[in-house]
């Protein structure tokens, strides 16, 4: 396990080095929670559905109880558990309707992209599977801070400003996320009870209480007001899955990912690219390594655009997708002097967080919980105060493309945990926030680890790359010869205007019998061990 020495006349955080449990979250509230939970002997699992509750309180724009969630769990000696509460379409919903009505795509905050949330169901199997307490017991963090209230951190602060608009014009959003139509200020103490007593509600009556009765019928009406194809039916029948996960070998390393709909298999498909380079011989903030990235998600993203849906309406195998010899061809194709006329991606722009717990048994979960965009489609119920997520904004709006929308079908979908293996043994739970941006994070970190032998917190600090459209988006830490060199190799440079998603990571030193964790300084939080 590389353990790299730091600079320590600049700028930045260590590693966190501990031997008995380890949490790293995108907020120092939910690390607080989760290692609180380890503490008193719950597991990794029951911790990381504990800080998945309290970031739906203290981030409400990147996430929330109206949202979805995907967990992978590694134990010693057993297969990955997989599950993706990812939640449907309403059985209403076909893609004729939508173009009967002159819809050709969903837009972010177009009633049809509200989906069913499949959070609030995934942390009950989650706690069943892997679990010692309740999630009545779960959930008490959070309905601590949604009732006594909990200071705005500074990046929450901040991007809470920029949706202003996004959320203004909606009652039950600006009833609760607004303050006098206007944001919370940093440091404002927010109190958000009626999100409070739907969170107690839960806790008292188990998850059921959310797809069936007041709450759900709250949520049912809110939308179908607006011209929702969703109906109370919808919300009963949902059920997330536990899923066989996919995985690749990276080098010498296993690369673990849920399967489609979540496009976790073009972060696969991009490192089975990346393999085919000597990335080693290039500096780690140059522009050949950053060019060869690019130019492979850039195919990775073609891909996901192109295959990834529901699985039930897939075309193309997970299986062929991750076959080496195609991403060899795929390679070949890659000039190192110059970029190439591919497909283009979509924006990287939306909200989510991840987190990833380990504990004293070694035991993995690496979780992430979302609403998509800024406070998903800026909705929220004024009787439960749930914002609702708009993952169906992820659908086309296309006959015969695998994605298109359709009857209680399930849309591609951004959010990706992930897990690095060897010997069948957990090494690395991790994961990259930011929309579309994921897969490329996911790639960058691994790459800086396994290639570069950087620790945790070295690989997520590093500067990022990514590309929205024809534009090629730098973060401002890329050094400006190798801005230079990306330029000279026919990349359009900008500026991004916010940094690069976020991320968190927790490696387990077998031999050394400790725990190293990292996490983003893009982001408010930090990992915390004892």
């Amino acid at each position: 396990m590389s353990m790299l020495d730091r600079d320590f006349h600049r700028p930045g955080r260590s590693a966190v080095i501990a031997t008995d449990g380890m949490a790293a979250t995108s907020h120092p509230l939910a690390t607080q929670a989760a290692l609180e939970v380890l503490r008193a002997g719950g597991t990794a699992a029951d911790a990381a559905v504990t800080a998945a509750a309290v970031l739906c309180v203290v981030e409400p724009h990147m996430t929330g109880i109206g949202g979805d969630c995907f967990c992978l769990m590694a134990e010693p000696d057993k297969p990955v558990w997989g599950y993706n509460g990812c939640g449907r379409a309403a059985a209403k919903a076909t893609t004729e309707a939508l173009l009967e009505s002159g819809e050709t795509s969903i837009a972010s905050q177009s009633i049809h992209s509200v989906t069913v949330p499949g959070s609030i169901e995934a942390w009950g199997a989650i706690l069943e599977a892997h679990g010692r307490f309740t999630l009545e017991r779960a959930l008490q963090p959070a309905i601590r801070y949604a009732e006594l209230g909990f200071a705005v951190a500074p990046r929450v602060g901040h991007d809470w400003a920029l949706n202003v608009d996004r959320i203004s014009g909606d009652p039950g959003a600006s009833k609760y996320y607004l303050i006098n139509g206007q944001a919370p200020a940093i440091g404002t103490v927010v109190r958000l009870p009626a999100l409070a007593r739907t969170l107690r509600t839960i806790a008292q009556q188990g998850p059921r209480a959310f797809y069936e009765g007041p709450i759900a019928q709250d949520m049912v009406s809110t939308i179908a007001a607006r011209g929702s194809f969703m109906t109370s039916e919808d919300f009963a029948s949902h059920r997330g899955d536990v899923v066989e996960p996919i995985s690749t070998r990276y080098r010498d390393v296993d690369v673990i990912e849920i399967p489609p709909n979540g496009q976790g298999i073009a972060a696969l498909v991009l490192l089975n690219i990346l393999e085919n380079f000597d990335l080693k011989q290039y500096d780690p903030l140059s522009a050949e390594r950053f060019h060869i990235q690019l130019e492979a998600a850039r195919m990775a993203y073609a891909i996901r655009d192109t295959h990834i849906a529901d699985p039930a309406f897939m075309r193309v195998s997970s299986g062929a997708l991750l076959d080496k010899a195609f991403a060899r061809r795929l390679a070949a194709h890659i000039d190192l002097a110059k970029r190439a006329k591919l497909p283009t991606a979509p924006t990287p722009g939306s909200d989510t967080v991840y987190l990833t717990v380990v504990d004293r048994d070694r035991r993995a979960c690496s979780l992430i919980n979302s609403l998509y965009a800024g406070f998903g489609a800026g909705i929220a119920t004024e009787k439960t105060g749930i914002m609702l997520t708009n993952r169906g904004a992820c659908f086309r709006v296309e006959p015969g493309h695998p994605n298109t929308i359709g009857p209680g079908k399930r849309p591609m979908h951004t959010i990706i945990p992930a897990l690095q293996m060897r010997d069948n043994r957990c090494e690395m739970a991790f994961g990259v926030m930011g929309g579309d941006y994921q897969p490329m994070g996911q790639a960058q970190v691994m790459v800086n680890v396994q290639d570069y032998g950087m620790d945790i917190q070295s690989a997520l600090d590093a500067p990022r790359v990514f590309y929205e459209g024809e534009a090629t988006t730098i973060e401002r830490g890329v050094p400006d010869d190798v801005v230079r060199g990306l330029r000279a190799r026919g990349h359009h440079t900008v500026v991004t205007p916010l940094p690069l998603g976020g991320g968190q990571g927790i490696c387990i030193d077998w031999k050394g019998g400790v725990l190293i964790g990292g996490s983003d300084p893009r982001k408010d939080g930090c990992a915390l061990g004892y």
